[in-house]
């Protein structure tokens, strides 16, 4: 088969490729980075260098393949993650229909449906004559390390959240090791490796169910606070607490940080759903069968990470 990868070498997209040329197929990765280019040439992908905003470099890229993996790259400098996410979607799907794919796999989330404006899955509704599976994978595994200098104590939730509000500041100074979100501490979630959403991607690009199906992908389920144990142990410091900030708080932060407004009130609507339960409720409704890759084996790689830096 001919496959079309998009995401570049990303934690998802260079697995994928990978499996995807282990098993004969031909594949060709989409890049908007030159550099990028000899490294995809080098697993033996076929590099196409150019922007998912471009829907005459996408359909000329889709032209001819049998199956295309479609995801859409965050951005946190668009002021409106909203019409950013749909104007990519919309790019996607002229180029798909344009081209007559008839097999597509589109990576979501699996609190997308759940906040107000930000479900773009209606989008691929158009591609009448396609398969399309959406999938809706749990929180990363990845995600971690955007709090790897909160969780050394420097004040920091990635790069996103600042800190000094409401005594927290003051908190975190005399008390280092916590992650913090408004959603956390006994709130129960799953987690997923990109390696195990990868593998269920090469799974559902080889088959073909009619019109459009669901494939939730998640690894493990824990509390907030017993990732944060596993993910502080590893580091040495098996105190590490998963912190719950209120809505507003969580906003504060982010405005603070001088993210755009009405992306941090998409990030904080994300997290309270997350809080709610709901993510949790449809996960456990679709049964998804569960990954190999524990949060202890990812631990380990955040902990090699971690000491490096």
């Amino acid at each position: 088969m001919k496959i079309i990868v998009t995401g570049s070498l990303g934690n998802i997209s260079k697995p994928l490729t990978k499996i995807l040329l282990s098993r004969g197929h031909a594949v060709t990765v989409i890049s908007s980075d030159p550099k990028k280019q000899t490294e995809i040439e080098a697993l033996g992908a076929t590099a196409a260098i150019g922007s998912i905003a471009a829907v005459d470099f996408l359909a000329e890229t889709f032209t001819g393949a049998d199956a295309v993996y479609a995801m859409i790259p965050l951005s946190y400098t668009e002021p409106d993650l909203t019409a950013y996410l749909r104007r990519m979607a919309q790019n996607y799907a002229q180029a798909l229909k344009q081209t007559a794919v008839k097999r597509v796999v589109v990576m979501s989330g699996w609190a997308a449906n759940l906040v107000q404006g930000e479900n773009v899955e209606d989008v691929f509704d158009t591609l009448t004559d396609a398969s399309i599976t959406i999938m809706r994978p749990a929180s990363f595994y990845t995600n971690f390390y955007q709090s790897m200098d909160l969780i050394r104590g420097k004040g920091l939730m990635g790069k996103f959240l600042a800190l000094r509000y409401s005594g927290l500041w003051a908190l975190l100074k005399r008390k280092t090791g916590l992650l913090m979100g408004n959603y956390g501490g006994d709130d129960r979630t799953v987690f997923v490796s990109p390696l195990d959403i990868a593998d269920a991607v090469a799974e559902e690009l080889l088959l073909k169910p009619d019109g459009k199906t669901i494939r939730y992908v998640g690894s493990e389920e824990m509390t907030c606070n017993e990732a944060a144990r596993i993910i502080g142990t590893a580091v040495g410091k098996p105190w590490l607490k998963w912190v719950l900030l209120s809505d507003k708080q969580m906003l504060q932060g982010l405005k603070m940080a001088k993210v755009p407004e009405k992306l941090a009130e998409t990030l904080v609507a994300i997290q309270a759903v997350m809080h709610s339960g709901k993510t949790l409720e449809n996960f456990h409704r679709s049964q998804p069968k569960m990954g190999k890759v524990k949060l202890a084996d990812f631990a380990k790689e955040f902990a090699a990470v971690y000491r490096k830096k």
